[in-house]
C-alpha cells in the first residue's frame, strides 16, 4: 500500500513547491518594485496613443459566426491526418474510408446546414 500512494505524494510534493515558488515570487515582485503612481502611469494604454471616444466598440454577430465555422473545419483537418496515417496500414482500408465517410458526412450536414440559415452570405 505504501507504493501505491508514493507517486501521489510526489506529484503533492511538485505541486506544493510549485505554489510556493509562485508565491515568494509574487511576494519578491511585490516588495522589490518601485510604487511611483503619477498621472501618465494611470492613463489607459491603447495601442502607444491615447484612447479617443468610448470604450464599446459594435461588432456584428456574423464575424463570431465565421470564426466558430473556421474552428470546425480546422478541427476537420486535424482529424484528417491522423486517419490518413491509419489508412495506409494494413486491414483499415474499407472500414477505415467507410467512418471517413460517415465523418465527413456530418461536417457536410453542418455545412449545408449553415448555407441554408443563411450564415455564409456576406450581405
Amino acid at each position: 500500500m505504501p507504493d501505491y500512494f508514493h507517486g501521489y505524494a510526489v506529484v503533492g510534493l511538485v505541486a506544493v513547491v510549485g505554489a510556493l515558488f509562485v508565491a515568494v515570487a509574487f511576494t519578491a515582485a511585490r516588495l522589490l518594485r518601485p510604487v511611483v503612481p503619477t498621472p501618465e502611469k494611470l492613463l489607459v494604454y491603447e495601442c502607444g496613443i491615447d484612447p479617443v471616444g468610448e470604450g464599446w466598440a459594435h461588432t456584428q454577430i456574423r464575424y463570431y459566426l465565421y470564426s466558430f465555422l473556421y474552428v470546425i473545419f480546422a478541427v476537420d483537418a486535424i482529424f484528417l491526418f491522423p486517419w490518413a496515417a491509419v489508412f495506409a496500414a494494413d486491414g483499415f482500408g474499407g472500414v477505415t474510408l467507410a467512418e471517413m465517410f460517415i465523418f465527413l458526412g456530418f461536417l457536410a450536414a453542418g455545412l449545408f446546414y449553415a448555407w441554408r440559415k443563411g450564415v455564409l452570405t456576406w450581405t
